[in-house]
């Protein structure tokens, strides 16, 4: 993610715009990424993170026109709060799955809806997961005709292209953090991905840079979140009973430093898919230091 600039502005493809907001962290790296796209007749911003006016101006300068929509993949705080100024200032609608949290849209998307600009069509996917009202979107330049739910538009002069949100990073995995996320909503969202036709061309990540093998990539982060299960579940076997932490000293050869909460959180979705799946059990589930047993 070192290659990414805050307050960088740096088009894609003609009528798409990527601007980096300056939120860098450990879980943002360079700080989350905002789109354009559209023409002079209108665009669609995707994700305008933090609400900070810096990151608000380069974005009306980067805009190829007037904003007609600001769509929010979900309401994470580095994702969906610069929604609402930006939206005041060019009388758009705000887009998004639902209320969640503080954030609540003007307007409920979901699956199939289609949103458009003269120059590019978006098409949206209910991907939970990472969170509850996590959307992505498949973006075409148009004219394309609407897909049927589910699918990938078609018709464009370019694959579809998907932007990701926090479902699929660029250079990272995602955490999933309960109880809010679900790691079994997550793996079934990855695999709809991957079965998707056409085939996604690329995927524009909520952070880091574009990633250009997406079918490769989405089952990378398959087998890695499927290995992981099986690795606390033996973890949480060999010692019989154990609270998320604990599982995290075992699991992760190389304690994870300031990663270390993300690493909790994610071993603790993992004991809850577990749970589901008939697995593991735990006397307070909704507790992330609670104790858990193998089934």
């Amino acid at each position: 993610m070192s290659g990414l600039v805050a307050g960088q502005a740096t088009t894609l493809l003609p009528g798409l715009v990527r601007v980096v907001a300056p939120n860098a962290s450990f879980m943002t790296g360079a700080g989350t990424n905002s789109y354009l796209l559209g023409g002079r007749a209108g665009a669609i911003l995707v994700d305008p993170g933090p609400d900070d006016a810096g990151h608000r101006a380069r974005l009306l300068e980067a805009a190829p026109g007037p904003i007609r929509y600001v769509l929010v993949t979900h309401h994470h705080a580095d994702h969906a709060p610069g929604a609402a100024a930006v939206a005041a200032l060019e009388d758009a609608r705000v887009l998004a799955r639902g209320r969640a949290g503080r954030f609540e849209p003007d307007d409920v998307l979901g699956e199939g809806d289609r949103v458009a600009v003269p120059g590019w069509g978006l098409a949206v996917l209910e991907t939970p997961g990472h969170a509850s009202d996590h959307l992505c979107f498949l973006a075409a330049p148009e004219p394309a005709r609407a897909p049927p739910a589910g699918s990938a538009p078609t018709g464009g002069p370019t694959p579809p292209l998907l932007l990701s949100g926090d479902h699929v990073l660029g250079g990272t995995t995602v955490v999933v953090p309960p109880p809010d996320g679900d790691m079994g909503d997550y793996l079934t969202s990855l695999r709809r991905l991957l079965e998707l036709e056409p085939p996604i061309g690329a995927i524009l990540p909520g952070h880091g840079e574009v990633i250009g093998e997406p079918r490769r990539v989405l089952a990378d982060y398959l087998s890695h979140r499927l290995e992981r299960e099986q690795q606390v579940l033996a973890a949480l076997r060999a010692r019989r009973t154990a609270r998320p932490e604990e599982l995290v000293d075992d699991i992760y050869t190389t304690r994870p430093g300031p990663l270390h909460r993300a690493a909790e959180l994610s071993v603790w979705a993992h004991l809850r898919k577990l749970a589901a799946d008939g697995l593991a059990e735990s006397p307070a589930p909704e507790d992330p230091a609670g104790e858990w047993v193998a089934r």
